[in-house]
């Protein structure tokens, strides 16, 4: 009987382990230390695709998926005046950010450009570079 009652503790102490283990674990999204920054940078292109015009994007929406299970943006920002955005305050893991580009061939008239980041340390901004869009 004492054994019983001892194995039965033991499980319900290790069970209580696992939870609050697995309650503290962090994933995905704010709360974090951690910033992913970059640039937009736009091109357009006349009906010939000749190159007529280039510029940092201003103003233009930027959007995070936090991990890479949704479909649907976590969080968004615009870009400054030089066409630079940061997300600040993440947790480490992976995330999704997109920005929209003008599609002649899309039904809807634009098309997301999708980059895949990770953050895999604390207190550290990941620079994705420079994205570039078409208008």
């Amino acid at each position: 009987m004492k054994m019983i009652k001892r194995t039965l503790q033991f499980s319900l102490a290790f069970a209580g382990v696992l939870f609050l283990l697995q309650s503290c674990s962090k994933v995905e999204g704010p709360g974090g230390s951690s910033t992913i920054s970059g640039k937009i940078h736009v091109e357009v292109y006349d009906v010939a695709g000749n190159l007529i015009n280039e510029y940092d994007a201003q103003d233009e929406d930027v959007y995070l998926i936090y991990g890479n299970e949704g479909t649907f943006y976590d969080d968004d920002v615009k870009t400054s005046f030089d066409g630079t955005f940061e997300f600040r305050y993440l947790q480490k893991g992976n995330y999704q950010l997109f920005v929209y580009q003008d599609c002649n061939s899309c039904a809807s008239g634009k098309e997301a450009v999708i980059v895949n980041v990770e953050i895999t340390d604390n207190k550290t901004t990941t620079d994705i570079g420079t994205i570039t869009i078409i208008d």
